[in-house]
């Protein structure tokens, strides 16, 4: 996370957000938050730890308390320095003291807390050995939608974000491809969200041929040749939030058949946006697009999920997917990434992220979605 980030937003922001996130904890049932380093630290004090190791950090929210967020002594010089930290109480702890009997004195004895997913099992244990009545949920279990909907700022932030990831689908759209490894596609798509801003590249999938029927392929040493369909899926932070986007080039003139394909995926993409709109459950999005790839006959070569959140991360909740009934909110931001794989032969993919508005929807990405011819 870089520093831009953090001056992004304010203590005030983040003292909301705290608030927020322990009243919604309260609601759901539960006593409190405990919060270990990662996105949701970050999200909620605009702190990132120098190093994540066995000494315990973790921010302690409960509603009607004021936030604590525990920290090795060594490190509360940097914690100080954090945007959200004026809305909080640092409660540094030193070597050779127990940290877990500190944090343990700011908790309902039994009391249930939701914990970072990501939160260390010899943390989670100790505090379990500590306060022996309480009892813990994952986060993402008991408050999938913390961070789902996205104010202004935020939104702001997200389709940077994605004109960055643009500018890169433009600029590689006229590199070559035709005798190149895909890892060397990937490394220019690398690049260029980089020199675009990205402080943090996830992935870079760059799969060609037969390898672009694996949704996840990783980009290795084939080199690429004339006739390929390409399928490209890049994306990361750019001050601090995410953008993911997929587009489907050919290696000089496709066939009617990979023709036809892609249209087809295009259409099922078109059909998952015109889906999203307020109060329409997550799986509308999933069932729109998937109705149009059956309706083709390419069904069973549909493999995955229609889409998932983006924010601070780049796959969070919501996600949409059959049986996920959560209405859709504005502000929620997730992709809309129908695909076709054909095993041994192709596959296509079109992504674009969406926002929900008021009355629809609006994409954070908006490159052709027409196939692209690359040489």
């Amino acid at each position: 996370m870089t520093g831009s980030t953090a001056a992004s937003f304010t203590a005030d922001d983040y003292r909301a957000r705290m608030e927020r996130a322990a009243w919604t904890a309260a609601e759901a049932g539960l006593a409190g938050l405990l919060v270990a380093p990662g996105p949701d630290l970050v999200w909620l004090t605009g702190y990132t730890p120098p190093a994540v190791t066995e000494r315990l950090t973790l921010l302690v929210l409960a509603a009607g308390q004021d936030p604590v967020l525990v920290v090795p002594a060594l490190e509360a010089p940097d914690a100080q320095k954090a945007a959200g930290a004026p809305a909080l109480t640092l409660r540094d702890w030193t070597d050779g003291k127990d940290p877990y009997a500190a944090t343990a004195a700011l908790l309902d004895a039994s009391g249930r807390f939701g914990i970072s997913d990501n939160a260390w099992a010899l943390h989670l244990l100790a505090l379990q050995q500590a306060v022996p009545g309480s009892s813990y949920t994952s986060l993402t279990e008991a408050l999938p939608m913390l961070r789902a909907v996205k104010d202004a700022a935020e939104l702001e932030l997200m389709t940077a974000a994605g004109a960055a990831a643009d500018a890169t689908f433009e600029e590689i759209r006229n590199v070559p491809f035709a005798g190149r490894r895909e890892a060397d596609v990937a490394a220019d798509l690398d690049r260029l969200l980089r020199r675009y801003g990205h402080e943090q590249v996830d992935f870079t999938i760059v799969a060609s041929g037969p390898n672009g029927a694996n949704p996840h392929h990783e980009a290795g040493d084939r080199v690429i040749g004339r006739g390929d369909m390409v399928v490209l899926d890049f994306g990361g932070l750019k001050d601090g939030y995410g953008s993911d986007t997929s587009r489907t080039v050919h290696v000089g003139e496709p066939t009617d058949e990979e023709r036809r394909v892609h249209d087809t995926v295009r259409e099922a993409q078109e059909a998952g946006f015109r889906a999203v709109r307020p109060g329409a459950a997550c799986q509308d999005v999933d069932r729109a697009a998937r109705a149009v790839i059956a309706d083709a006959g390419y069904g069973e070569y549909f493999i995955h999920r229609t889409g998932h959140g983006i924010g601070v991360t780049t796959h969070e909740p919501p996600y949409m997917i059959e049986g996920e009934e959560r209405p859709l909110v504005p502000g929620m931001c997730f992709s809309v990434e129908p695909g076709i794989y054909l095993p041994g032969r192709f596959g296509v993919r079109i992504e674009d992220i969406v926002t929900v508005t008021e009355d629809g929807g609006r994409r954070l990405n908006t490159t052709s979605r027409e196939l692209v011819i690359v040489e």
